[in-house]
Order: structure tokens, then sequence, then C-alpha cells
């Protein structure tokens, strides 16, 4: 296992962020990659958020992580209608990343992207299981969308496709798959969507900290028990460490990546 981590401050409202990585024992190479970052655009700051997952093979998260941010900021209505404008850039990336398939291989990668505007207004999307949540007050509040096949499954079904539910299997999608959205994935493109859900939040004073984190971490952690476990730790590099650790330790075997943004 190798970790990784990395972290900042804001210059405008007090904003630290923070990351951690870590190989999973399964024999593929590290499939998970991330974004945390501050930048200055347009006399604004943003705060810039994300984790992929990828899955047979890392090539389509490892593309995500060095495009899908600059292509959400290309849209000409970013900072009139940042919705539509996510939609649009989850759409035309996927579409990218089909017609390059033979470059990038038939795999494909979860994502969960937050965009913090000023330290005041956050835009949270995602597709597939890798997950954001927020501590209000101390309580959990999940902001992104499981896409569980077996949330969606009259919607795979009516597009040619099914879902399996073997004992002791999760859910899967054409019995491959065990999310029901995802960025490539070409042989399966068919019976799945790359259409984010999308939560806006504002950062009032009784928020205190978000974070996003593959489903590594998710499968052995709730909600709370995230937020409780690094509620007194200041430091975001420290907390998202912390809870990777915390992970491994409850023996999940995959990759895991996580990224804690603290406000004060």
């Amino acid at each position: 296992m190798s970790p990784d981590a990395g972290g900042g401050k804001s210059k405008t409202r007090h904003v630290s962020h923070g990351s951690y990585l870590l190989k999973g024992r399964s024999p593929h190479a590290m499939e998970d990659y991330l974004v945390s970052e501050l930048k200055r655009v347009h006399h604004n700051e943003l705060g810039l958020f994300a984790i992929f997952d990828g899955h047979m093979g890392h090539d389509v998260a490892k593309y995500l992580q060095a495009h899908l941010f600059d292509n959400i900021l290309k849209e000409h209505d970013f900072w009139t209608n940042i919705e539509d404008a996510i939609k649009r850039a989850y759409e035309a990336t996927d579409k990218v990343i089909l017609e390059q398939s033979i470059k990038l291989g038939k795999g494909g990668s979860t994502a969960v992207t937050a965009i913090l505007i000023n330290g005041e207004k956050l835009v949270v999307a995602n597709v597939g299981d890798s997950r954001a949540i927020m501590s209000k007050k101390g309580v959990a509040e999940q902001l992104s969308v499981d896409h569980e096949p077996s949330m969606e499954k009259e919607i795979i079904e009516s597009k040619g496709g099914f879902v399996s539910k073997i004992p002791g299997d999760v859910p899967r999608v054409d019995g491959q798959l065990a999310v029901a959205r995802a960025f490539g994935d070409k042989s399966l493109k068919r019976h799945l969507s790359s259409e984010p859900d999308i939560t806006v939040k504002i950062i009032d004073h009784d928020v205190e900290l978000i974070i996003l984190a593959s489903d590594g971490l998710w499968k052995v952690m709730s909600n709370q028990e995230a937020i409780d476990s690094i509620k007194n730790i200041k430091d975001p590099n420290s907390a998202a460490k912390i809870l990777v650790e915390e992970a491994v330790s409850r023996k999940s075997r995959d990759d895991i990546s996580c990224i804690v943004v603290r406000f004060s």
C-alpha cells in the first residue's frame, strides 16, 4: 500500500482542505484519483474537489482527473447556470471518453465533484457510489446519491439491460457493474447513464466540514461515523488520513481516497 496526501488553505474565507489516498489490497493497479485545490478564476475563489474511482482499469479515472473541471469551467454559462453547465460538461466528457475507448480502454469510473464558490456556495454532482457528505452542527447530511443498480432497475430494463441479484453478491448491471451510472464503460453504455445528480448548498456558520470519499470508505463506515471520527481534528490532512486508516482497520480491501474540507 502506498499513501499520498496533500492540502491547502483558502485566501478569502477560512477554508482548509486536505486529502489522503491509499492503495488497497486488491491485485490491480491503483484506480482512485482525486482533485483538491483552491484557485482564483475571474476574481472569484473556487474550491475544486473530486474523487474518481475507476474500474476495469485506471485510465478513465486518470482522464477525468485531468479534464473534467476544465470542461466544466469552459461552459459558457458556468457563472449564470452552474447546474446546467455541470450536466453538459459531464455529458460531453463522457462522449469524449467513449470516442477514445481504444486509447482509454473499456473501463469506466465513478465521480463525485464539489465546487465551492467564494467559500459560500457548494455545488455537488455525482455519478456512481463515490460520496460527499456535510457536517452541520455535528449531524451528517449526504450531498450525493449512491447510484445502485437496484434503485434504477426499471430504467435499466427499459433500455434492454438487466440487474442481477446473485446470493452473496451486490446487484450488478448486466451481471457486471455494481453502479447504475458511470463515465465510460462502452460495452455497457446502452444501459448506463452518465447524468449526474446535483445538490446546491449554502455554507453558513453551522457547517463545520465536508467529506468526499470513494466507496472503499463508505462500505465500512456510515456517514455519521465518519463525521464523529474527525469532528475534533482541525487539520484536514490528518482528518483524511484518520478516516482512511479507520476504514482499513475495518477490513476495507478497496483503494480508498478521501478529501476533507473544513470551515471555521
